[in-house]
């Protein structure tokens, strides 16, 4: 099977400094893929440029056999390509359901439909509708985010770090939301620091160590790992 979106031998600089080196990477579709490593290691540098919100030095991103590289986001976006970032980026003083709508603004005539499936994933949000995003909790707010990106009726969705901020209960109910998603099809490419949630989600696996990878393969085979389990599991 080819894959849906496929990373080659991609640089990424900020000015001189070399972040992402001759990083290689693919996604099948209906695939859920982790890339994880350290704090530092480049992987929101590596999802930045596969979204188009930064530029490549060196490289090929294509996604469904046609170069994305050197696009904008908003074009990207328009492709299927929509990137969910660890900071969220909501609008504080708009509520739920404009944050969601904004999320919309390529397939804006579906936005009902599109909304209708956000809430049923997320029943907290239909809640807090009315509610001001930057009133929500961390939990809540994650919601948001990646109900924002559904919006787009994205054919891959680039996640990263979902976890981060979150208490462990929201995590492990993110991540069985994110399985709800996986299990309707969703393509997933997922950056993480929470290497077991991460392992236990995807299929496959990236190590990404300095800016460029060092491992890959089957999320089983990489939890037998010694490397891996000393590393990133606190096990020997």
């Amino acid at each position: 099977m080819s894959a849906l979106l496929e990373v080659a031998e991609l640089d990424v600089a900020y000015g001189d400094v070399r972040i992402v080196r001759a990083a290689n990477l693919e996604v099948r579709e209906g695939e859920a893929v982790a890339v994880i490593g350290p704090n530092g290691a480049g992987k929101t540098t590596l999802f930045k440029a596969i979204a188009g919100v930064l530029g490549c030095r060196g490289g090929q991103v294509r996604y469904r056999g046609e170069r994305i590289d050197g696009l904008r986001h908003h074009e990207t976006v328009k492709r299927g390509v929509v990137y969910v970032p660890a900071e969220r980026e909501l609008f504080p003083q708009m509520t739920v359901i404009e944050n969601l709508e904004l999320g919309a603004y390529t397939k804006y005539g579906a936005r009902a439909e599109r909304l209708d499936f956000v809430f049923g994933l997320f029943p907290r949000l239909r809640e807090r509708r009315r509610q001001m995003a930057g009133t929500l909790s961390g939990g809540e707010q994650q919601m948001l985010a990646v109900g924002r990106g559904l919006m787009a009726r994205p054919g891959i969705l680039l996640l990263d770090e979902p976890s981060t901020g979150l208490a462990p209960r929201f995590v492990s109910e993110m991540y069985r939301q994110l399985g709800l998603l996986k299990g309707e099809g969703l393509t997933i490419l997922l950056a993480e620091q929470q290497v077991p949630h991460a392992l236990s989600f995807a299929e496959r696996a990236y190590v990404l160590e300095n800016g460029s990878i060092r491992l890959s393969g089957r999320s089983q085979d990489l939890l037998g790992n010694p490397q891996i389990r000393q590393s990133y599991l606190g096990m020997t």
